[in-house]
């Protein structure tokens, strides 16, 4: 998307004063001492469309292959059942009187979606490559991922002869490469050979093995897509043999590997790309295709450096300080490592170029979720959200670019859905969301029946705006999008007679259920607190976008008025907040889902210094859900908790998430995992969202801007007491910067990226001199300790 403006580039981010997380040898690497030997030990590459899990075994090499377009499932036009706006005004009426049992008995039986041939993603199957070595014992075994490069390799000794593997997916070329070297002529042999999941017939092209087939997976329905695989193998020296039964190698000096896969999923040409691709990368040589993935890679992971102090466990093996967090010990590079390793797997899967946005497993699909009920799709209930809740504050907003081409889709199939199904205008989705354009309620209401969840995906349009403040990009893509949704919303509301609110409604509060007074349990009621919460800010973000656009002036005054309508955020009797309008109890006390919380975080709607009964009305909220017996913690929840103890600056709690997250809810590859017993799951099955979620969270421990102001170090736990960031991007155009010793601020700095007025709370603890370009400033902080500066693009405001 060329109008999406970023936060500038590595080079332009050296902000005097602020030191490298490299200079206080902070790791950026994960890194093991013996091979994988299950998928959750594996290392992902990606570069955004392609990716494999790479194992690193020594006489048998495993390499998981995956494309994000690899999906089952096909359009049904058929997916909205009618209902329209008479039945809707009439059931709207029922919940209004408080007939909820009739109400939701009827939004059961006529709002639920025809999920038929839904689909999900899939994995493709595994590279095999097997080897031939010198006699002699293996020795010296390493296995790493580089987060600097976004390489995995794999060195060791055997029989005397080093060996080395480099396997890296370039976005550039479009490719995986794997390269296979030796530090003595002629010592590369091997046999290679596929494992596929997906049936396909294989075939031989001059050096190039190529596999044909056509998705088929009927349990989540018919329909998927066809696909072509081409692997292309370079031999420096030595004998190649090739046929369908597999590919040997014997006595070559080295082996390149260049790999794509290609689905006609919007993308006719699908062999001829997949042809071309291959060919043009076998083409060059693998110095120039590693330089330019290493380039293209680092100037976004680049952008941004952390250390929480020394590393002192760098020399242990990656997986040996992840089992020493799950067992209750500190390692403080580890958060940094973790921390990194979520911008790292956004940047492996999402680029701008990327076809689709990450899944609930991103492409790096594990062959469980797709086999689960709920799919390896797109949850916009929260999942989807989370797995871009680091990209902006990250500094990768360009990396959201494929989600807003997603969001756009979604629009025009969810204008048919708003319309059949509600009688409305605008667009809609709700919690489950396909490849295909599935936007109604999933198959149940139970979990699906959330009309708003297309507003919270749409959400992401104004955030992106609020860091890059680029009104091309806010005229072309965003406010269209926003408009139209609020549009759904404006006429999906109706005034409660009984109290003159307007509410949404019938909905849910995902994915969860309240106890009436006569023990009926229910799930459907008007105005959740979600999505009060959800229609106040796509309604403001409109308000805003229009004033900045100048344009719609009428709609604008619309949308105010309707603002003005909106029931308020309440308090339960027990002080906690509401998670539906009426104080209703909760049937599952010890629910994954803290829907009612969006007004703390990602949204400020709840906030320490704004709200401050709302805000420890969020903290009894959270202590009730994490006290409750058999508490559903979930990798997606518990970064969620990281996010709200930061924006309520508890740094303690905060951080014994951070930890519980790293080691009870992550695996030896420091993937998240939603674990067994919870969602129907028998075992622990890997989600994307944990990790950038888990960044994101950190990141808001270490640096605010919502409350009107920026501060530094807002929520810095006792662990973190020495450290230093660099590059953070805030709202209003900026990146920030700062370096602390015992908890203590001693240089801060801000960068412009866009014209703008900014206030930062000053830190305590020292006598700080500011400057602005190099010279101090007079202007002083008010009573507040806030001070209040106009700043054109790149200038540097420094904290010393």
């Amino acid at each position: 998307m060329k109008h999406l403006k970023t936060c500038l580039a590595a080079a332009a981010l050296v902000l005097v004063g602020c030191q490298s997380a490299k200079d206080v040898g902070a790791t950026t690497e994960l890194w093991y001492t013996q091979p994988a030997k299950v998928w959750m030990e594996s290392l992902p590459i990606g570069n955004g469309r392609l990716g494999a899990m790479t194992y690193g075994g020594i006489e048998e090499e495993t390499l998981g292959l995956n494309e994000s377009t690899m999906w089952s499932g096909q359009y049904n036009e058929n997916q909205n059942k009618p209902f329209g706006r008479a039945k809707m005004d009439h059931l709207k009426k029922l919940f209004f009187e408080g007939k909820l049992s009739e109400g939701n008995k009827i939004a059961g039986d006529n709002l639920a979606g025809m999920q038929t041939s839904f689909g999900t993603h899939l994995p493709i199957g595994d590279l095999k490559l097997r080897f031939t070595y010198p006699e002699g014992e293996v020795t010296g075994y390493r296995r790493s991922l580089s987060l600097d490069e976004a390489i995995s390799s794999v060195t060791f000794n055997a029989g005397g002869v080093n060996y080395k593997r480099e396997y890296f997916a370039s976005n550039p070329d479009n490719v995986l490469v794997l390269r296979l070297t030796a530090d003595k002529s002629k010592s590369v042999t091997m046999n290679m050979s596929l494992d596929l999941m997906r049936q396909s017939a294989l075939t031989v092209d001059d050096n190039q093995l190529v596999f044909i087939g056509k998705v088929d997976f009927p349990l989540h329905g018919p329909g998927g897509v066809n696909f072509e695989g081409r692997i292309a193998v370079l031999a420096d020296n030595g004998e190649l043999n090739m046929d369908t039964a597999g590919v040997s190698v014997s006595g070559a000096d080295a082996v390149t590997l260049i790999v794509d896969v290609r689905t006609d999923y919007k993308s006719p040409e699908y062999k001829k790309q997949c042809v071309d691709g291959v060919k043009s990368a076998a083409g060059k040589s693998y110095t120039d295709l590693k330089q330019a993935h290493v380039e293209d890679y680092a100037s976004l992971f680049n952008r941004v450096a952390i250390n929480f102090g020394e590393d002192l466990n760098k020399t242990t093996p990656t997986d040996v300080r992840w089992k020493q967090v799950r067992e209750g010990k500190t390692d403080t590079g580890l958060d940094a490592l973790f921390f990194q390793y979520g911008r790292y797997l956004t940047i492996a899967s999402s680029r701008e170029n990327s076809p689709l946005p990450i899944a609930l497993q991103g492409f790096f699909n594990d062959n469980k979720a797709c086999n689960m009920g709920w799919t390896n799709d797109y949850h916009l209930d929260i999942n989807t959200e989370q797995n871009y809740w680091a990209a902006n504050v990250g500094n990768l907003a360009e990396c959201n670019a494929p989600l807003f081409t997603y969001i756009k889709d979604l629009a025009h199939h969810g204008a048919k859905t708003a319309d059949v199904v509600y009688g409305c205008k605008g667009w809609t989705a709700h919690t489950t969301a396909n490849v295909w354009g599935y936007t109604p309620s999933s198959g149940t209401i139970i979990w699906g029946l959330f009309p708003l969840a297309g507003s919270w995906i749409a959400t992401h349009l104004w955030t992106q705006y609020e860091y890059t403040q680029d009104q091309q990009y806010l005229a072309e893509v965003a406010y269209p999008l926003l408009k139209g949704n609020a549009e759904f919303i404006l006429d999906f509301m109706a005034e409660d007679p009984r109290d003159g609110y307007l509410k949404t409604g019938p909905s849910i509060s995902p994915e969860n259920w309240f106890r009436t007074a006569d023990g009926e349990d229910m799930v459907a009621s008007m105005m959740p607190a979600c999505d009060r919460q959800l229609a106040y800010e796509i309604l403001q973000n409109c308000i805003q976008a229009s004033q900045i656009l100048g344009v719609d002036k009428e709609f604008c005054v619309t949308l105010q008025n309707a603002l003005a309508k909106l029931p308020p955020i309440q308090l339960r009797a027990n002080g906690a907040i509401r998670e539906w309008f009426e104080d209703f109890e909760e049937s599952h006390p010890n629910h994954r889902h803290t829907s009612h919380l969006l007004g703390m975080y990602p949204f400020s709607q709840i906030t320490l210094e704004k709200t401050p009964e709302l805000a420890e009305g969020a903290r009894k909220t959270i202590e009730a859900r994490l006290s409750a017996k058999d508490w559903e913690d979930t990798e997606w929840s518990r970064a969620n908790m990281i996010c709200l103890y930061a924006r309520l600056k508890d740094a303690k709690e905060a951080y014994n998430s951070v930890q519980l997250l790293q080691g009870k809810l992550s695996r030896e590859n420091l993937l998240t995992v939603s674990p067994g017993g919870i969602a129907g799951a028998e075992g622990d099955i890997y989600s994307f969202d944990g990790n950038p979620a888990g960044t994101a969270g950190m990141a808001e421990m270490l640096v605010q801007n919502h409350e009107g102001y920026i501060e530094f170090l807002p929520c810095l736990p006792a662990e973190w007491k020495d450290g230093s960031f660099k590059g953070l991007c805030l709202r209003g155009g900026a990146e920030a910067s700062a370096v602390w010793t015992d908890s203590t601020v001693t240089t801060a700095s801000l960068k412009a990226t866009s014209d703008n007025n900014f206030t930062v709370k000053m830190p305590q603890g020292k006598t700080y001199k500011v400057m602005l370009n190099g010279k101090e400033l007079t202007e002083k902080p008010d009573a507040k300790g806030l001070l209040t500066i106009t700043l054109k693009k790149n200038d540097l405001l420094e904290i010393k």
